[in-house]
C-alpha cells in the first residue's frame, strides 16, 4: 500500500495511507522509531450517523488525494455517498514543532439537519516495541489523551469551533480478545475508559449538529515529545495558537524552503513543472535534519518481507541529494556528508547502510567470499559519495568547506578507493553490485570509483596536496585501461555486468545490465559517442523492447525481484527508465527523452508520488511509494534538459 501523502519536518514524520489514515509515524527520527506500523495500528478515523457507523477503510468511501499548494501538506477528499457525508483534511506536521494536525471539514451533503458524530482513532506501539508495556490516560487538566512509554510521549486532542472532543476512551487492542477501543464506537458512545496500559489504543469523538448542505470544522492533532512535559508544552502551544495558525505558518515555512526549486522550475516544460517542486518536497519529506537521505518510509513491505527500506544508503542519499545541490541547495547536503563522514569505516569506506540514527542497519552482505575474506559493502557507495562532494564543494568552493572534510573524509575515501584494487585485472576489487545481489566487479561501480578518483584528485590540487593529486589521477587511468580491456562483451556488444577473479581466472557476467550502460556513459567510462557506449545502447533497446515501443526498463535481463508474472524480463524501475531518457538527452534526442518522462508522470500518484517498480500488465505501483531516488532521477532528468539549453 503506497503512502499518497507524507508529511515531515526532519524529525516527526507521518505517512498517510490510501484510505487517508495514519499508517506511519515517525519520530524522533525520519525513518527511525516508527510507532505506527501495521495494519493493526492504522489510525482509524469513523463517522455516525442516525444509528449506524461507517470507518474510512471499510470499502464505502471514495478518496482523492493532493498537495494543493507550494507546501507539504495534504488534502484528502473522502466521501461517503450512501451517508450523504464528506470529509475534507488539510494535514501538516508543523515546521517549527513536533505535531501532527488535521483540519477536518466535516460536510452534511442532505438537505436536513443532522447529527454528524466523527471519531478519532490513535493507535501506538511505541518505539516499535515487541512488549506491551505502553500507557494511555486521559489527563482532565489538559484535556488530552497521553500515550507514552520512556523518553516518547504522545499527546492527542482536539477541539470544534470553541469545545472541545465530547467523550474519550482508552483500552486495549491485539491482546485478551480486544479489538481496540474504535469498536467501542459502534453505537456512537464511548465509554470513558480513563487509563489503560499493555497494547493500548484511544479514541475520541465530536459530535456536530449540522444543518443541510452545510459544514463544521474539526481540529485535531498529536504533539510528540522525548518526554510528558515536552509534548505536553506543544499541545499547549497549539490550543493557544490554534491549529490554523499554524497551518498557515507551516506554508510560509515550504514557500521560504521551496524558493531556489520554483526558480529553476521555471526553466522547465510547463507540463512538468509542478511534478518537479512537488518531487522536491517529497525529497525533503524524506530527510532526516541531522543528515540521514531515508530511502523510503513507506512500511508496506513489512507485510511481505523481513524488513523496510527505512534506512539511509549512501548511494541513494547521493543520488538523491545531487538535484538539491544542482539547484543551490546548501544545508541538507551539508548534513548528508557530515552523517557519512561520521559513519565511515577507519579504513576509508562506507558500509551498505544506516539507521537515521547513525548506527548500522541491518545487511545480507557477509565477510567471507568463497573462502576470501573482504569487507561487506558495495563499493560504489564510498566512491559516489566522494564524488557528489567534489561536485557540491565545485559550487560551493569555500575553503572552510575542504578544510573540513578534505583529511576527514575525502583522503581516506579516496586511499581506499586508490589500494582496493585486485591485482590481476587492475580493476577495483569486488564488492556488491549497486543492487545489493551479486559479489563480483561490475561496470557500474568501476565507472563511478573511476569518476572518484579523479574528482578526488581535483580536490587535492585545490588543497596543494600534489602528492595525493598524482597518485589518484594516476590510479583513475590505469584504472579506465583495465576497464576498456575487460569490460565490453564484443561477442554481444554489450558491456559485462562484471568480473570476478578466482583462483587467478577471470570469470565474466554476461548479463545484461542497465547500471553497467548509466555508469559508463554518466561517469565518463566509455565516452558518450564511443563505439563500445553506442553498441551497448543498441543491443539494450533490443533486448528490452524499446525499438518496440517499450518505455520502461527493467534493472537487468530475468530480474526476479517483486517480478510479476514469468513472461517479461523484470518489471520496469523508474531509475533505470530515467536513466536512459538521461541518456537520449545528452546525445541530443529531446523527443526520445520526453517520451519517457512523460510516461514516467503518468505512473505518479496524484499526489507527485513515484513508486520503486510499475506492473508491466496493469501498470499498478509495486514496492515502495515513494521512493525517494525515483523522485531524484525524475528531477535529475528534467534538470539535464536545462542544462542542455543553455549549452546551446
Amino acid at each position: 500500500m503506497a503512502r499518497p501523502i507524507v508529511l515531515s519536518n526532519g524529525e516527526l514524520h507521518v505517512g498517510i495511507n490510501k484510505f487517508g489514515l495514519v499508517h506511519d509515524f515517525y519520530f524522533p527520527y525520519v525513518g527511525l522509531e516508527n510507532h505506527a506500523a501495521g495494519q493493526s495500528l492504522r489510525h482509524r478515523v469513523g463517522v455516525w450517523i442516525n444509528g449506524e457507523i461507517s470507518w474510512l477503510d471499510d470499502g464505502s468511501w471514495q478518496l482523492t488525494f493532493h498537495y494543493p499548494l507550494h507546501a507539504l501538506i495534504g488534502h484528502t477528499i473522502a466521501k461517503n455517498e450512501r451517508m450523504g457525508v464528506l470529509l475534507e483534511f488539510d494535514d501538516v506536521v508543523d515546521s517549527d514543532i513536533n505535531a501532527f494536525m488535521r483540519n477536518v471539514h466535516v460536510v452534511n451533503l442532505w438537505e436536513q439537519s443532522r447529527e454528524i458524530r466523527l471519531f478519532m482513532h490513535q493507535a501506538f506501539v511505541i518505539g516499535d516495541a515487541r512488549s506491551n508495556t505502553d500507557t494511555a490516560q486521559y489527563l482532565p487538566d489538559n484535556d488530552a489523551i497521553l500515550h507514552y512509554r520512556g523518553r516518547r510521549a504522545f499527546v492527542v486532542s482536539g477541539m470544534t469551533g470553541d469545545k472541545l472532543f465530547d467523550q474519550y476512551t482508552v483500552g486495549l487492542f491485539g491482546l485478551e480478545g480486544r479489538e481496540g477501543t474504535y469498536r467501542d464506537a459502534d453505537d456512537g458512545e464511548l465509554s470513558f475508559c480513563t487509563v489503560e496500559h499493555g497494547r493500548v489504543d484511544s479514541t475520541l469523538r465530536f459530535a456536530l449538529q449540522i444543518d443541510g448542505l452545510s459544514s463544521a470544522r474539526v481540529h485535531y492533532w498529536i504533539a510528540a515529545g522525548d518526554s510528558t512535559h515536552e509534548a505536553l508544552n506543544i499541545h499547549q502551544q497549539i490550543r493557544d495558537d490554534g491549529v490554523l495558525k499554524h497551518l498557515h505558518d507551516t506554508a510560509d515555512w515550504w514557500h521560504a524552503w521551496l524558493k531556489p526549486a520554483l526558480q529553476v522550475a521555471e526553466k522547465i516544460a510547463p507540463e512538468y513543472r509542478e511534478s518537479f517542486v512537488k518531487s522536491t518536497m517529497i525529497i525533503k519529506s524524506q530527510i532526516d535534519k541531522r543528515g540521514a537521505v531515508i530511502a523510503s518510509t513507506d512500511t508496506t513491505m513489512l507485510n511481505y518481507s523481513r524488513d523496510a527500506y527505512a534506512y539511509c544508503w549512501p548511494r541513494d542519499g547521493a543520488y538523491v541529494l545531487w538535484p538539491l545541490i544542482r539547484m543551490g541547495y546548501v544545508d541538507e547536503p551539508y548534513r548528508f556528508f557530515e552523517f557519512c563522514r561520521r559513519g565511515l569505516h577507519p579504513d576509508g569506506y562506507l558500509m551498505h547502510k544506516y539507521r537515521a540514527d547513525g548506527a548500522l542497519g541491518s545487511s545480507w552482505h557477509p565477510y567471507v567470499h568463497d573462502g576470501s575474506v573482504a569487507p561487506p559493502i558495495q563499493e560504489d557507495e564510498t566512491a559516489l559519495v566522494l564524488f557528489v562532494f567534489a561536485q557540491y564543494y565545485h559550487m560551493h568552493a569555500e575553503p572552510l568547506l575542504l578544510n573540513e572534510f578534505y583529511h576527514t573524509m575525502v583522503t581516506p575515501m579516496a586511499d581506499f578507493l586508490a589500494s582496493y584494487i585486485d591485482e590481476v585485472t587492475g580493476l577495483p576489487r569486488a564488492s556488491y553490485d549497486l543492487w545489493e545481489e551479486t559479489y563480483l566487479t561490475t561496470t557500474y561501480t568501476t565507472s563511478v570509483v573511476y569518476a572518484a578518483l579523479l574528482a578526488a584528485a581535483d580536490l587535492a590540487d585545490v588543497a596543494a596536496d600534489s602528492n595525493k593529486a598524482v597518485m589518484w589521477r594516476s590510479r583513475a587511468e590505469d584504472i579506465f585501461a583495465a576497464a576498456h580491456k575487460h569490460l565490453f562483451n564484443e561477442e554481444r556488444k554489450a558491456f559485462y555486468k562484471g568480473i570476478l577473479v578466482k583462483n587467478g581466472e577471470i570469470e565474466y557476467n554476461a548479463t545484461l545490465d542497465t547500471s553497467s550502460i548509466f555508469g559508463a556513459f554518466m561517469f565518463g567510462l566509455f565516452p558518450v559517442g564511443s563505439e563500445q557506449l553506442i553498441a551497448a545502447v543498441e543491443t539494450m533497446k533490443a533486448t528490452f523492447g524499446v525499438n518496440d515501443g517499450a518505455l520502461g526498463l527493467p534493472r537487468y535481463e530475468n530480474d526476479n525481484y517483486r517480478r510479476v508474472g514469468d513472461d517479461v524480463t523484470g518489471n520496469p524501475w523508474i531509475i533505470t527508465s530515467l536513466w536512459l531518457a538521461q541518456y537520449y538527452i545528452e546525445i541530443d534526442q529531446p523527443a526520445a527523452a520526453a517520451t519517457i518522462t512523460a510516461w514516467v508522470q503518468a505512473q505518479a500518484m496524484s499526489t507527485g508520488v513515484l513508486s520503486e517498480q510499475i506492473s508491466p500488465h496493469d501498470g499498478s505501483l509495486i514496492s515502495v511509494a515513494p521512493l525517494t531516488w525515483s523522485h531524484a532521477e525524475y528531477m535529475a532528468t528534467l534538470l539535464d534538459t536545462i542544462t542542455e539549453k543553455e549549452h546551446k
